[in-house]
């Protein structure tokens, strides 16, 4: 065993000072700290008859998700036990063996999987959010399962190289290795995205730039993603980092169910996220956590003779979900600040709570989703804060500014 050395000490007292040095440069917001959101009535803003369905509809995706992530566990847990097994150098040498280990863990965590997408899919058919055939389920996401592919090929490569070389301590170097890769693969997603077309409404296009002014993010592309042949729910992402940016409107939001305005707070919510960088914050926030996920690998991984050996990494990547259950929580809460502060700063550039209240139970209806889940789901699943919280906010900036919002109704699609 190691004996601990007052450099160690000094090291390890130093990257914590830095983590939390950036965890709070990262942790600002523009949502006001005195804020108190109102209390909803769920049953009456968003009705009991849509809450009971969103209720039954989300049961079953809960308990589908449980299950897929014991079989995801029990099946690494027995990968970790058996995998060393094959962890004999092969002709691509012990870093390229480590590397084929774990492309083929993903695999097998993949098929493990795959019956429970498959139900999901099911459960989305059968309450018309998904026209999508079974075999999309298996097929339909080969591109981001390649990325996955890559992305855990990379980290292995760059991980067990720099484990080699610099022995236990290599985690330090490693995590922020991890946070430039991720770098890469954010700045790269919008090119292989597929399907992206530029927005061919005007009036779409018009309120866009109009907003895109007001926040200071004017030359951020506005693209369309055709999705309407497989789904009927509704959705929006920004993407990228510099010139990569990107703001994506699921077609749809376009095809009538929402209206004008509902739009424009949509836009605006998407636009607050490039303007307040929460994209380059969220890669920020991914290396922070990799920092400590690193070292907890760094000591799990010493009983197969650390990173460096190939036997090690079965077991790596049991600890690596592991540690991605047990930070989930953590990066839910850092999600909701983002969006949570993407929503005020909607509200400041629309000033239209209104609209953003129509907008909110709109999205329940159309995607059957709990507007106030329970706390355990929150806690796991909750990267946006609920869907009452997000109405309770649109209320909150009404009062906070005297409840200025535009004089006129809209009236809903039919």
């Amino acid at each position: 065993m190691t004996a601990v050395r007052p450099w160690h000490v000094a090291v390890l007292v130093s990257s914590g000072v830095a983590w939390i040095a950036a965890a709070w440069a990262l942790a600002g917001t523009v949502v006001p700290d005195d804020l108190a959101l109102p209390a909803v009535d769920v049953e009456g803003v968003f009705g009991a008859a849509l809450v009971e369905r969103a209720e039954r509809y989300e049961r079953f995706l809960y308990v589908n998700w449980a299950l897929a992530q014991i079989a995801m566990l029990a099946t690494l847990v027995v990968y970790a036990r058996r995998g060393v097994r094959l962890a004999r150098e092969s002709a691509a040498g012990p870093v390229g063996t480590g590397m084929l280990l774990g492309m083929l863990g993903l695999a097998v965590v993949w098929l493990t999987t795959l019956p429970f997408s498959v139900a999901a899919l099911w459960w989305d058919r059968r309450h018309g959010l998904s026209q999508a055939g079974y075999l999309h389920a298996v097929l339909g996401d080969w591109l981001a399962l390649g990325g996955m592919f890559l992305a855990i090929s990379i980290a292995l490569l760059v991980v067990m190289t720099l484990a080699r070389r610099l022995g236990p301590w290599w985690w330090i170097p490693g995590a922020l290795a991890l946070g430039a890769i991720a770098v890469g693969l954010v700045f790269a997603d919008p090119y292989l995205r597929t399907g992206l077309e530029p927005a061919r409404e005007g009036r779409v296009e018009q309120a866009y730039e109009r907003l895109a002014r007001a926040q200071g993010v004017a030359g951020v592309p506005l693209r369309i993603e055709k999705v309407s042949d497989v789904t009927t729910e509704a959705n929006a992402y920004a993407s990228g980092l510099g010139p990569s940016r990107r703001v994506v409107l699921w077609d749809t939001l376009l095809d009538g169910r929402f209206t004008e305005r509902e739009v424009d707070v949509v836009l605006a919510h998407e636009l607050a996220h490039q303007a307040r960088d929460h994209v380059p914050k969220a890669v920020g926030w991914f290396a922070l956590f990799a920092l400590p996920g690193a070292l907890v690998l760094s000591l799990v991984t010493r009983s197969r003779g650390g990173m460096a050996q190939p036997a090690a990494v079965p077991l790596a990547l049991l600890a690596v979900a592991v540690l991605q259950l047990v930070a989930t929580p953590a990066a839910n809460v850092v999600s909701r600040r983002m969006e949570a502060e993407a929503d005020w700063k909607a509200l400041e550039t629309t000033r239209d709570p209104a609209a953003a209240r129509g907008l909110f139970r709109e999205l329940a209806a159309t995607s059957l989703a709990d507007p106030s889940p329970p706390a355990w789901a929150r806690l796991l699943l909750g990267t946006h804060p609920t869907l009452a919280d997000r109405v309770a906010m649109a209320e909150a900036w009404a009062e906070h500014h005297g409840g200025s919002e535009p004089s006129t109704t809209e009236p809903r699609p039919q």
